[in-house]
């Protein structure tokens, strides 16, 4: 038995996510193996929306799997600063929930025994009011679509700007990152001569694009492909 740690949606760094039959494939071999997922949902309502995005979580769920599941709430509300998130635990039978919760318990005490509660209080609030949730997923609606948006312009000014390569991977992508293909070097070029920072594995934040910097991003990057 080992502990699988696999991404909900939206995959930090690449982007990709399996498909629903990808998933029921990676069901059956978590049974197979007596594995154990840990399921990371970080990014939920940026790829395809709450729902839809939990859609593995769900499927693992009513396969009865056990399983761990850590949400945050940090990008969803804009609380990077508060960490605020929850570590769900699904057990084979009731039996086994209260030994997990006092493990979880001394876990905690441990740690942070009080962690501070600004945070939480404020999700809290906006789930338990239906207006306020209402606005928090129209928002989020807004969020994720713009960060298309900006994989579809990004795609478009790359053309504009040359690039003969095909970057049509970048709209199949999914929430904040991409995988851009660049090198190492190329990577430290743009670090080093447009102060472009992408992460040494050509990992773009492509919620960090907008209006104003897109076509500069763009150009830097067309002329590094050359």
């Amino acid at each position: 038995q080992s502990i699988v740690v696999l991404h909900a949606c939206c995959h930090n760094p690449t982007g990709i996510d399996p498909t629903a039959e990808q998933w029921q494939v990676l069901a059956e071999l978590l049974v197979a193996k007596q594995h154990i997922p840990f399921m990371d949902i970080a990014y939920q309502g940026f790829g395809t929306g709450l729902a839809e995005d939990a859609a593995a979580v769900r499927l693992l769920a009513e396969q009865g799997i056990p399983m761990l599941v850590s949400s945050s709430f940090s990008k969803s509300f804009a609380l990077y600063g508060e960490r605020v998130g929850a570590l769900t635990v699904i057990t084979t039978d009731a039996a086994q929930s209260p030994r997990v919760l006092s493990q979880l318990k001394r876990l905690a005490r441990t740690n942070y025994s009080n962690p501070p509660t600004h945070g939480a209080k404020i999700v809290s609030t906006v789930f338990g009011q239906p207006e306020r949730f209402q606005q928090w997923t129209q928002e989020l609606q807004h969020m994720r679509e713009r960060i298309q948006s900006m994989r579809q312009q990004l795609v478009v000014k790359l053309k504009e700007h040359g690039v003969v390569q095909n970057m049509d991977f970048i709209l199949q992508q999914k929430g904040m990152f991409s995988y851009s293909g660049l090198s190492q070097e190329q990577v430290h070029t743009l670090r080093d001569e447009d102060a472009i920072y992408i992460l040494d594995t050509g990992r773009i934040c492509i919620a960090a694009l907008n209006a104003h910097n897109i076509d500069t991003v763009a150009a830097a990057i067309a002329r590094v492909l050359r």
